[in-house]
């Protein structure tokens, strides 16, 4: 797709925040893979849902709540086009990706998992999705394992697959790095881990804003990601995962609506997905993300892919071209992220000044502390593009690490 086809200014009229300035200078905004921003077909769910419908959902006979019920159901069954899942009973509301990887360790992993047991992930982790796991190895004594990347930021498919054996219990693995922009192999990845028999999450919150996503063609057993990060409202996530094993899965917590029937002698638990969201919903939320991904399906995956990896293309060919510049992952196969050193500046240092220059960039380890300490470095700044970005933001933010440079020369 040229990038001529693909209307951007049109686009971020949908956007208010983009209107904003900072410091006195036009918002860039290039934090996106730790959150987007939202149109205002989101920003409208949300403020038609307080006004008109705003109500507990599932349990209500009056109008109110019948509305609040059939626009958060409408929403499900929306995920579940979006993701490509079976039936809509495989999607739970969870309040995040982090929320649904703590959940399958809590109920799978704790079942699965018992001494001796072992859990393979990567490098490329982000703590979400490696703190549970090593929490649930602590508990049971199991051990985690960790496939290593190469120097481009790509996982070493062979050592991967080497790990994996008779005590491996589960996989867990990104879809895309949030610190390098790598796409991961996930339907290779999977199929290698299905031979033996063994699970594969999918943490997918950088990539289902991104790709075509599509859990049945991926064939992974969960699949997770964040409302907040797909263009939707924050506090609220989905978990897909496969019927059968959500049927053999125990509650994550108790309370109302999880459950059919309760006495002090037994509870009996709700039919999926309501065995897995106990107490009042984040309804608005929920009709928020289904309002996003409408959004992303009209404007077309395939066609948001093609642009951001337009822009990809020219961002890193102008980082390149600034020395004392390096970028950190140069995976073959990225999405729109950039992560990079400038010689002799802190990332912390480089984010204030581009900040004073109206670019917004998320400087640090990116919740991804062993990425950092496999490239030998405390930190990168990380530019991250989205559907709304533009080749003259992509221009600022060189011109801003310009005078980062002048700063510090």
């Amino acid at each position: 797709m040229s990038g001529s086809s693909w209307d951007v200014e049109r686009i971020r009229k949908d956007f208010p925040i983009l209107h904003e300035e900072v410091h006195g200078k036009p918002l860039v905004y290039l934090d996106n893979a730790a959150t987007s921003q939202k149109p205002n077909v989101v920003i409208e769910a949300l403020v038609d849902y307080y006004a008109k419908q705003n109500s507990n959902v599932h349990r209500g006979l009056h109008q109110l709540s019948e509305r609040a019920t059939e626009a958060y159901e409408e929403a499900r069954v929306r995920i579940q086009r979006f993701l490509n899942a079976a039936h809509s009973r495989e999607i739970i509301f969870v309040r995040g990706a982090t929320e649904g990887i703590n959940l399958v360790a809590q109920t799978y992993g704790r079942r699965a998992v018992r001494a001796g047991d072992e859990v393979v992930i990567t490098a490329l982790e982000h703590h979400s999705n490696i703190v549970p796991w090593q929490m649930l190895c602590e508990e049971k004594h199991g051990t985690l394992r960790v496939a290593p990347i190469n120097d481009a930021g790509e996982v070493d498919f062979e050592a991967y697959e080497a790990l994996l054996g008779e005590r491996t219990r589960l996989v867990a693995i990104a879809h895309v790095s949030n610190a390098l922009g790598t796409i991961l192999p996930v339907h290779r990845m999977s199929e290698t881990a299905h031979r033996r028999d063994i699970p594969v999450l999918v943490d997918g919150a950088q990539a289902a804003p991104h790709l075509c996503v599509d859990v049945q063609a991926l064939d992974c057993d969960f699949y997770t990601f964040s409302g907040h990060k797909t263009y939707g409202p924050t506090g609220i996530g989905v978990l897909y995962g496969k019927t059968e094993l959500l049927e053999q899965m125990p509650p994550f917590h108790g309370g109302g609506d999880m459950i059919k029937s309760v006495s002090f002698e037994k509870t009996i638990y709700n039919d999926l997905p309501y065995k897995f969201e106990a107490g009042t919903p984040h309804v608005a939320g929920a009709i928020g993300l289904g309002a996003a991904l409408g959004y992303l399906e009209d404007l077309g995956l395939d066609r948001i892919a093609a642009y951001e990896h337009e822009l990809l293309v020219y961002a890193t060919d102008r980082l390149s071209s600034l020395p004392g510049v390096r970028l950190i992952g140069t995976a073959r196969d990225k999405a729109a992220v950039l992560s990079f050193v400038v010689e002799g500046v802190h990332a912390h240092d480089v984010g204030t000044i581009l900040d004073l220059e109206g670019v917004a960039v998320r400087a640090g380890h990116h919740c991804a502390m062993p990425v950092m300490t496999r490239f030998d470095i405390a930190a990168t700044t990380r530019a991250s593009l989205a559907l709304y970005n533009t080749r003259e933001e992509i221009d600022l933010l060189t011109r801003g690490l310009g005078k980062v440079r002048e700063v510090f020369r």
